[in-house]
C-alpha cells in the first residue's frame, strides 16, 4: 500500500516533533515511529537544554564552552547558528507549555514584565553541567526530556495535517536510483544527484510493508547506544536512520565518537538508568570505594570536567583498584534539596536500596550519545537531495569530537526549524529566490518485493547474534580502544554481516531483524571510522596513538 503526504518524519522524538508541528502549518505529514509515541531518548533525557538565558551569560562564552569540549573538531558555524538560534527556539517551548522550572522568586511573586523580557534568567531556574562555566541549563526537575516530549505529543495529536505511524519500522529509504535500478535490475548507471522519495516501512504489528511516499524525508530517528552491551539509552536507539541514509548512499561522519556517560546507576537490577550530570553540577563529588576524591589529579575542573575526560578517568580507577564501580557522593547537600531537585533519581534509587541523602551512588560509564551520524549542512540536508537529519541521527558539526552536555536537544529544536526554512525556500519561485521548486513525485514507486523470503521459525540465532555483536563492541571498541583490538573487531564483524545477511535475504523481515540489520551498518561504520583517526581527540582514545595530532587528524572522518 501507498501513503503519500508531503513530509515523511521518521521519529518522533524532540527534533522529529518539532518539525513536524512547524510542517503541518504548510502540508501534510507523517510520523513514522517503530514504537508507542512518547517511547525514545528525549523522554529519558533528566538534565535539561542548554541555552543563553541569563545577564550573567553570554552567547560568546557558549560558543566557547561547546568548542572546548569538542576538542577542535567543531564546525564553527554550527556552534554558532546552535547558540545564537537557541534561545528563541527555547521560548517557542515555553510557548508550547513546557514547565521549565522557576525559581523560587518567581514561584513566590510575579515579576515585573521589563524583567521577563529582558532577563528571563530572573524566572528560570537555571543549573549547570560539566563543561559549562555558566548556568544556562534550564530544566524541569529532573523530568526535562519527559516534560518536553508530552508537551510536544499534546500539540502534535491535536493537529488535523499530522498521522502519527506507531510501531512502524522504516526498512529502507526510497530513492531515484531505487527507481533507475527498479526500472534496469542490471544498470550500471547511477544519478549524478540523489534524491529522497520516501521509505519503505513494516507494519510491525500487520506484519505488512508500505510505501511511504514524500518529495522530503526527515531522519529523526536518534542515536545508537544499542551496539554497545551497556548504554543509558532506550532499546529503540539502534541507529536506524544513520543506518539506511548510508546504504541509500549518504556520507556519514565522525561515527568513532560515542560519548561514554560517566555515571549510568551500577546495580544488578537497573535497567540503563543515567544519574544526571546535574548532580555533579550542583555538588556532587566523584569518589572510590574508601570515599576519596579523584576527579583533580584527572583535570582541573574535577567531577565537572567535560564528560570524555570523566568517563575515561573512572574507567582508569576501576581498572587500577579492581572495583566494579565508584560512587557520586552528594553529601554536601542538604537532603531536602536533593529531593525537591531529583526527585525522579531519588525516587529510582530508592527502588534499589539506595538513598542518596545517605549513602553515594554507585556508578560506572555506559555509552550514551553519538557525536557522528549523517553529515549535514547548516540546513540539516544530506549529501542526498531533500533527505535530512536532524536530532542524534545527523552530524552537523556542533559536537566534534565529544558533545557539551544539554546542547543535544537545542540542536534538536534549532535544526528542526531550519530544515523546515529550507524545505519552504524551496517552494519560493519568487525572482531572486536562494533555491529552486521542489520537484514533483514520480507517479508509480516500486513496491516492496519479498522474493522468496519465508517465516522464520525461530529467533534464537538473531538473539544470540546480537547479544554477540553488543559484546564485541564493548570488549574491542570502548571508552579506550588500541589498534590491535579494532582489527580484531573488524575480522569477527565480517563474519557476523555474512550471518545476519542471510537472515535478511531467506527470512521474512521482523523489527527484531530489520534493528540487527541496523546495528551491524553502525558497528561497521564506527570500527571503520576509528581505524582511519590514528590520535587520541575527545572521545576516541587509542592507546597506541594516544596525542592529539591537528597536522594530520584535525578533520572530519567522512565515510
Amino acid at each position: 500500500m501507498r501513503l503519500e503526504s508531503d513530509f515523511l518524519v521518521l521519529g518522533s522524538g524532540i527534533a522529529g516533533l518539532t518539525f513536524a508541528l512547524k510542517a503541518a502549518e504548510t502540508g501534510r505529514v507523517s510520523i513514522v515511529t517503530k514504537a508507542e509515541r512518547m517511547e525514545g531518548a528525549t523522554r529519558y533525557a533528566q538534565g535539561g537544554i542548554a541555552s543563553v538565558f541569563s545577564e550573567d551569560d553570554s552567547f560568546e562564552s557558549h560558543i566557547k564552552d561547546t568548542l572546548d569540549a569538542g576538542a577542535g573538531l567543531c564546525t564553527q558555524s554550527a556552534v554558532e547558528i546552535t547558540v545564537r538560534e537557541g534561545p528563541d527556539r527555547v521560548r517557542e517551548l515555553i510557548a508550547l507549555g513546557v514547565p521549565f522550572s522557576r525559581r523560587e522568586s518567581a514561584i513566590s511573586g510575579p515579576l515585573l514584565l521589563d524583567e521577563r523580557e529582558t532577563n528571563p534568567g530572573k524566572l528560570f531556574d537555571l543549573t549547570k553541567e560539566g563543561g559549562h562555566r555558566a548556568r544556562r541549563i534550564l530544566h524541569a526537575s529532573d523530568f526535562t526530556g519527559q516534560a518536553i516530549e508530552d508537551t510536544l505529543l499534546r500539540a502534535v495529536e491535536g493537529h488535523p495535517n499530522i498521522a502519527i505511524y506507531e510501531h512502524h519500522i522504516a526498512i529502507d529509504l526510497i530513492t531515484n536510483v531505487t527507481i533507475a535500478r527498479a526500472r534496469r535490475p542490471n544498470t550500471r548507471h547511477i544519478p549524478d544527484q540523489r534524491r529522497a522519495l520516501g521509505a519503505y516501512v513494516l507494519d510491525a504489528r500487520e506484519q505488512r510493508i508500505h510505501t511511504f511516499a514524500a518529495p522530503v524525508v526527515v531522519l529523526a530517528t536518534g542515536g545508537a547506544g544499542k551496539v554497545y552491551q551497556y548504554t543509558t539509552n532506550p532499546s529503540t536507539a539502534t541507529g536506524d536512520g544513520i543506518a539506511m541514509a548510508y546504504r541509500a548512499g549518504a556520507r556519514v561522519a565522525n561515527m568513532e565518537f560515542m560519548q561514554f556517560h560517566p555515571t549510568c546507576l551500577f546495580h544488578p537490577l537497573a535497567k540503563s538508568f543515567l544519574i544526571s550530570e546535574a548532580l555533579r553540577g550542583e555538588g556532587g563529588e566523584l569518589v572510590d570505594r574508601f570515599g576519596h576524591a579523584f576527579m583533580k589529579k584527572h583535570h582541573p575542573m574535577g567531577s565537572l570536567a567535560p564528560r570524555d575526560i570523566v568517563a575515561r578517568a573512572i574507567d582508569s580507577e576501576m581498572k587500577r583498584t579492581g572495583a566494579e564501580c565508584v560512587y557520586l557522593d552528594m553529601s554536601s547537600q542538604e537532603p531536602e534539596f536533593l529531593k525537591k531537585r531529583f526527585p525522579n533519581i531519588y525516587d529510582q534509587c530508592l527502588k534499589f536500596g539506595i538513598d542518596l541523602t545517605l549513602q553515594p551512588i554507585p556508578v560506572v560509564p555506559a555509552a550514551h550519545y553519538l557525536c557522528g551520524g549523517v553529515y549535514t549542512d547548516q540546513w540539516g540536508e544530506s549529501s542526498i537531495e531533500n533527505l535530512f537529519a536532524i536530532g542524534e541521527t545527523a552530524c552537523t558539526g556542533l559536537h566534534g569530537a565529544n558533545r557539551l552536555a544539554s546542547n543535544s536537544l537545542l540542536e534538536g529544536v534549532v535544526y528542526a526549524d531550519r530544515a523546515l526554512r529550507c524545505t519552504l525556500e524551496r517552494r519560493d519561485t519568487s525572482p531572486g529566490a536562494l533555491r529552486t521548486q521542489q520537484p514533483e513525485m514520480p507517479e508509480h514507486l516500486p513496491e516492496w518485493d519479498s522474493g522468496g523470503a519465508v517465516p522464520m521459525e525461530e529467533r534464537i540465532n538473531i538473539d544470540h547474534t546480537w547479544r554477540e555483536l553488543r559484546t564485541l563492541m564493548w570488549n574491542y571498541v570502548g571508552i579506550v580502544r588500541t589498534d590491535r583490538r579494532l582489527q580484531k573487531a573488524k575480522a569477527r564483524l565480517e563474519l557476523i554481516r555474512h550471518e545476519i545477511q542471510e537472515y535478511y535475504w531467506h527470512y521474512l523481515l521482523t523489527a527484531d531483524l530489520i534493528e540487527l540489520r541496523n546495528i551491524m551498518t553502525i558497528a561497521d561504520l564506527i570500527v571503520e571510522s576509528a581505524l582511519l583517526r590514528q590520535e587520541s581527540r575527545g572521545l576516541h582514545y587509542n592507546l597506541d596513538h594516544p596525542n592529539r595530532d591537528d597536522r594530520f587528524f584535525k578533520r572530519d572522518t567522512v565515510l
